[in-house]
């Protein structure tokens, strides 16, 4: 079945209502969280409503209530960790469409503005935008552009065609509020299993893996919404802060194990076609990028060679988790009954 026309009352491109949800959980990142939600504030379009929804932080609630008074401040009645925030967001969001910024991020000019055109196509159930670094520290001379994702970032080789993705990244996403709700949004569960890797090396909400709630819940709302899709924008641009932490081996090394594990569950959620990008970016773009480092090396290019070499072991790295995942038959968040089609 094909999703139905957006009917009266539901958001257009000149009638919506943008609720923008903003998580947090550390005090650590204050000065961060400080900049996105003034990023919000300054844009040119204003946005519905801004709700800082603060993850299990008392302190970090109370200091963000009283500062942010162009906020709703929020605790995180759900499941602890990002989803279930989010999710309260959702909950309490009275726009038509809600946005997602990550605390660590700041918004471009022109961000809500260049979501929101989007969804002049009835048939968008999500909209998302690039994600560019903004190092703290200098980029390592070892790090590769196709592994941007490691650090929640667009990367080279996306799989973007003709405006569409699979699912945009988490740090700047938007959804209609009506797919996030029908479709029960993000799993609170994805990485409940304590399976001995850690995005940051520092175990939270205990040893969770967070990574790939995005990617499971598009395709799950793509099945739902059929003939949907999520677009992107190539204006509705954010910077996201990379600290020197993220700038690592050890880092580098535990993220590409958590996706490893992480896609190993959508797979098994979604079969081979819900990892189609992955499929391209493994066969087609890994091997040229190394390729072309190599040839650099050859030439003269003395970290060319350390960049193909970091592309390696990632891929190596990410592909054994993913099988050690799918033959131990690991499930980091159980799958959800689909109830039949939805329309918009």
């Amino acid at each position: 079945m094909n999703i139905a026309p957006v009917s009266t009352g539901t958001a257009t491109a000149d009638s919506s209502r943008m609720s923008v949800v903003i998580c947090a959980h550390t005090l650590d990142r204050w000065n961060e969280l400080s900049g996105a939600v003034a990023s919000v504030i300054a844009q040119d379009r204003a946005p519905h409503e801004i709700i800082v929804v603060i993850d299990n932080n008392e302190a970090l609630r109370q200091r963000a209530t009283r500062t942010f008074v162009n906020a709703t401040v929020l605790a995180n009645t759900g499941e602890p960790g990002l989803s279930g925030a989010r999710m309260t967001g959702v909950d309490h969001a009275t726009g038509d469409l809600i946005a997602f910024l990550d605390d660590d991020a700041v918004a471009e000019a022109g961000w809500l503005t260049a979501l929101i055109e989007s969804y002049r196509d009835p048939a968008v159930l999500g909209v998302g935008g690039p994600v560019e670094p903004l190092w703290r520290t200098r980029r390592p001379y070892w790090f590769p552009t196709q592994f941007d994702w490691v650090i929640g970032c667009t990367y080279d080789g996306m799989d973007i065609r003709n405006g569409r993705i699979r699912n945009p990244i988490g740090a700047n996403m938007s959804v209609r509020t009506d797919v996030l709700r029908r479709t029960g949004g993000f799993s609170s569960h994805l990485g409940r299993r304590k399976l001995g890797f850690s995005v940051s090396g520092k175990a939270r909400t205990g040893g969770k893996a967070e990574s790939c709630e995005e990617t499971e819940f598009c395709i799950r709302a793509c099945r739902l919404y059929p003939g949907g899709y999520f677009a992107f924008h190539p204006r509705a641009r954010v910077l996201h802060i990379v600290p020197a932490q993220r700038a690592t081996w050890k880092y580098f090394v535990n993220r590409c194990l958590v996706e490893g594990m992480a896609k190993a569950t959508v797979a098994g959620l979604a079969g081979a076609k819900g990892l189609n990008a992955e499929g391209r970016y493994v066969r087609q773009v890994l091997p040229r990028a190394v390729a072309e480092d190599l040839m650099a090396a050859l030439s003269g290019e003395g970290r060319a060679a350390a960049r193909a070499g970091a592309i390696t072991v990632g891929f190596l790295l990410t592909a054994f988790a993913y099988a050690r995942t799918r033959l131990m038959g690991f499930q980091l968040f159980p799958g959800r009954p689909e109830t039949g089609s939805q329309t918009l």
